[in-house]
């Protein structure tokens, strides 16, 4: 009793904000469970321990621009990342509207990332260029332990690197090249990968045209038994028994082209919970019907289904999650969408031919369709849809029922010569006040579709929107200028087709805190961009298109410059500075 007090306990020492007092394999186990980003990166920002932990636990990094940080420094960042994505060129290269030689090159991060990150497991590579060099420089550092390579609408590449990827890379478990641009030396590749890669679970290469041998498709599913997911380029499905009687473990199969009368003996594996097939007809689509009911997914957009075909068909599908058709599916197969698939998460309708002799019934979707849809599908996260018409109604409905709605995206078409009611205004603030999970926004209209009102209240009611497409939206600059007040938290810009001056396009951009990047065509641009420099500031990039000479000299009714549409500009965020494979038509404004 008569020897010293013991110290108290310093909890508030252990519990301080640097976490001096937490154990080191303590801070690496919690955030170890923190996958989210945003998150990730407030944490780092917490103090220097937190940052130096977060570097070296981060997993997985998406950049979202290949141009906004240098392979060296994301290395610097985080040296033990197992899987990395990148993206290349803008969006708008899918439309034809990006040169093919515009950049986005895969070999700089490829030569500097595949050797040091020696954890890399998975690779995604998105609308870039990426070279047999490039492929080859991975296969030599990483093939040993590359399980996932995704190559999403990529070109530059043949079969020939494929094939080196297939005899090398034995770990594989995902290989993606859809909608990717290969030249093809041969199917030899699709041979030595289904000799060479027993652990394979997802192979993709839809829509890219290569040809496929169904004895090289039997011996993959013979050797890759945990096969679940398979989309191929155009291959007769009768050609496939031998395959599908082998491969009892697939779950999703698209792709194959069906033949009239020549699938009788064909016997899909009980397993399929997502399909699609290009050129399904009326006379097809009973192929379907034995396994319907238990279908998640189903992709119709390269069939030949009349709006008919889409009803009896739907009909029997109540437990799908994810719906992609074209327009031809038209209001009444919206309906019994609406009345049926009541698990509905996404929906995507593309626009058809545009067949001025289409019969009415299946010449497009309306504000009939989708307040059918939002009525109907209220577990709805994502919808895409071209429509021929549209009210504020519909656009209210949405924001009355889908309250889970995370991405939405709508296109008016030019079909109709006139629109039941514009503009859109109140329909547009409905949506955003009611769906507050909105992370992805699109509205691509006609002229008078959205007033300046209307883009005011985009910008007051975006809170939590982090990308954005307008086309076709305001009345003058005042407009963008009020748009652009309520943007705080906006990340990604994408504006097309609008009437605003290169001046206050450059002020607008100017107040949004958080925007990293925006790409914008057609506008009223100079010849030199030279109001763009408003918008110059430390570490942002300006890359200007300008327009075409051909319409130089021209003027509009109201004494303005001719609006070249084909103008673009190009502005980010960037680590990496200016650079450096810039093509002719691109002319670099900042930094000079």
């Amino acid at each position: 009793m008569g020897g010293e007090a013991p110290e108290p306990r310093r909890l508030s020492r252990a519990l301080s904000l640097d976490g001096s007092g937490v154990p080191e394999e303590a801070l690496h186990l919690v955030l170890g469970y923190v996958d989210d980003p945003r998150d990730r990166e407030a944490a780092s920002l917490a103090c220097r321990r937190w940052h130096h932990i977060d570097a070296l636990t981060r997993k997985h990094v998406t950049v979202p621009f290949c141009y906004a940080v240098s392979p060296a420094r994301l290395l610097a960042r985080f040296p033990r990342l197992e899987s990395l994505g990148v993206k290349g060129k803008p969006r708008a290269a899918m439309y034809g509207l990006i040169p093919d030689d515009w950049g986005a090159y895969a070999c700089p991060w490829v030569a500097q990332l595949a050797a040091p990150l020696e954890c890399l497991k998975a690779l995604h590579l998105r609308r870039m260029v990426v070279t047999d060099d490039d492929l080859a420089a991975l296969v030599r550092a990483r093939g040993h332990m590359l399980q996932e390579l995704k190559l999403d609408k990529c070109s530059g590449f043949s079969t020939d690197a494929l094939r080196l990827v297939a005899r090398s890379c034995r770990s594989l478990r995902t290989l993606f090249l859809e909608e990717c641009t290969i030249t093809d030396n041969g199917t030899e590749w699709l041979h030595d990968l289904a000799a060479n890669n027993p652990v394979l679970v997802t192979l993709n290469f839809y829509l890219t045209y290569l040809r496929v041998e169904p004895a090289d498709l039997e011996l993959l599913a013979k050797n890759c038994k945990s096969l679940i997911s398979l989309k191929i380029s155009d291959c007769d499905l009768s050609d496939l028994i031998g395959f599908f009687q082998i491969a009892t473990s697939l779950q999703e199969f698209a792709g194959a082209e069906i033949s009239e009368q020549k699938y009788g003996n064909v016997k899909l594996p009980s397993k399929l919970c997502s399909f699609g097939l290009t050129f399904m007809g009326t006379n097809e689509m009973h192929i379907i019907f034995p396994f319907s009911a238990v279908l998640k997914k189903l992709d119709l957009l390269y069939s030949f289904l009349t709006t008919e075909d889409h009803c009896q068909l739907i009909a029997k599908c109540p437990n799908l999650l994810v719906l992609a058709v074209r327009n031809v599916i038209g209001d009444r197969g919206l309906g019994v969408v609406g009345d049926t698939c009541k698990k509905l998460q996404r929906l995507r309708v593309e626009r058809g031919e545009d067949d001025p002799g289409m019969q009415e019934e299946e010449g497009g979707v309306s504000q009939v369709g989708l307040t059918a849809i939002a009525v109907g599908c209220r577990e709805l996260e994502n919808i895409a849809a071209y429509v021929s018409d549209i009210t504020n109604g519909a656009l209210e409905s949405i924001g009355t029922f889908c309250k889970n709605l995370h991405d939405f995206r709508l296109v008016l078409l030019d079909r109709q010569e006139t629109i039941t009611e514009l503009p859109l205004d109140s329909g547009a603030r409905a949506l955003l006040r009611g769906c507050t999970k909105l992370r992805r926004f699109a509205l691509y209209l006609r002229p008078g579709g959205l007033s300046d009102v209307g883009l005011g209240y985009i910008g007051q009611h975006s809170g939590t929107i982090q990308y954005m497409l307008l086309g076709n939206v305001g009345q003058t600059d005042g407009g963008l200028i009020s748009f652009a007040a309520g943007c705080r938290n906006l990340r990604k810009l994408e504006l097309r087709s609008c009437c605003f001056s290169e001046r206050a396009l450059a002020l607008a951009i100017r107040q949004m805190p958080s925007l990293r990047y925006v790409w914008v065509q057609g506008y009223r641009a100079s010849q030199t961009g030279r109001d763009l420099m408003l918008m110059a500031r430390p570490f942002w990039n300006i890359e200007f298109t300008p327009p075409s000479t051909e319409t130089a000299g021209r003027v509009m009714e109201d004494g303005e410059p001719c609006v070249d549409r084909q103008a673009q500009v190009l502005a980010y965020y960037s680590l990496s500075g200016k650079r450096s494979d810039y093509p002719q038509s691109v002319v670099p404004l900042y930094p000079a």
